[in-house]
Parts: C-alpha cells; structure tokens; sequence
C-alpha cells in the first residue's frame, strides 16, 4: 500500500518565514497549490528542508496541521516527526494530528553518533508509537551516524517500518 500511494515525485515543503521570523502561512499555500497543481505525487511536509529542528514543537504542530488542511487530501502526505532525541520525537508524534498524514519520516538522530543499538531502539519506539507507516531517513553526512543495512534488516520486520529514504551516498 505505500508503493503505491508514495510512487512517483515527492515534494519536500520549505518554510517561509516574514521578514519579522514568523511563519509564511500564505507563502506555504501558494507554495503547496503550486506543486499540486504542477503534478506532484506526493507532499513531504516538515523534514530536515523545512529547517525543522529550527522551529519550536509548537510552530511544528500548527504547521503540521495547516499543510495537512491545505493539502485537504488531494496528493499523499508524508509527515516529518525526528530529531535526536527519542523523548521528543514521540511527544511530537503526541503533538501532531495525523490523522491526514499517510506516512511519517523520521531522520536517524542527529549530533548523537548513535550506536546501531541505539537505532534500533529509538526507531523501534517511533515505529511502536504510530499506526502508519515509517519511513527512516538515513543521512549520516548531516547525522555522523550510518545505518547500516544489518539495522534497517532488523528494523523492517517491524510491520509500521515500510521504506527507507536512503543518503549516504554508497547504495552497496
């Protein structure tokens, strides 16, 4: 079921910003109503593009919710719920309504240099904490930690655990 609702081209969402620092509701609008209507398939709303670990949980949660009414149902959403820190990614997943998102994405946590066990756990308590699917985001560039094909084959036996958005540079 994923394949098939997330085939094609996603659209990673920015944030605008005013010029006084404060979110560009209007901006956001026009930008989401352009790449809808340009053809995209699908929304990434609230990943590592948006400057997310810039913004405050609750500037997160109503931008969550604006993008999802915005997008109002006509391209799938895949909701941007991580950081490096387990406790706060799932009081995030709290905080967020996802009821209109079709997937979250979740980057492997960042500055930490997590162990693979760490991994492990840490995407394991995200993946408990939802009922849609989890795609994991490994950029061990931004990250300073890879996950290593031997985690993500533990990780995908946990049935909320459905892709992976791979950059690491070495596909091998």
């Amino acid at each position: 079921m994923l394949r098939h609702k997330l085939s094609g081209v996603g659209a990673a969402m920015i944030t605008p910003f005013t010029a006084d620092g404060r979110v560009d509701y209007k901006a956001l609008a026009r930008m989401i109503d352009y790449v809808i209507d340009g053809g995209v398939d699908y929304i990434v709303a609230l990943g590592t593009t948006a400057e997310t670990p810039t913004l405050y949980m609750p500037e997160r949660a109503v931008i969550a919710m604006f993008i999802t009414n915005q997008i109002a149902g006509r391209v799938p959403l895949v909701m941007g719920c991580g950081g490096n820190s387990t406790s706060e990614v799932l009081d995030q997943l709290r905080e967020f309504d996802l009821r209109g998102a079709d997937a979250i994405l979740s980057v492997t946590p960042y500055y930490n240099k997590t162990s693979q066990a760490g991994l492990l756990a840490h995407y394991t308590a995200i993946a408990d904490a939802v009922h849609i699917p989890c795609i994991l985001y490994n950029v061990p560039s931004r990250t300073g930690c890879n996950l290593t094909p031997a985690t993500l084959a533990e990780l995908a036996k946990h049935p909320n655990i459905n892709a992976v958005k791979e950059a690491s540079g070495n596909i091998s």
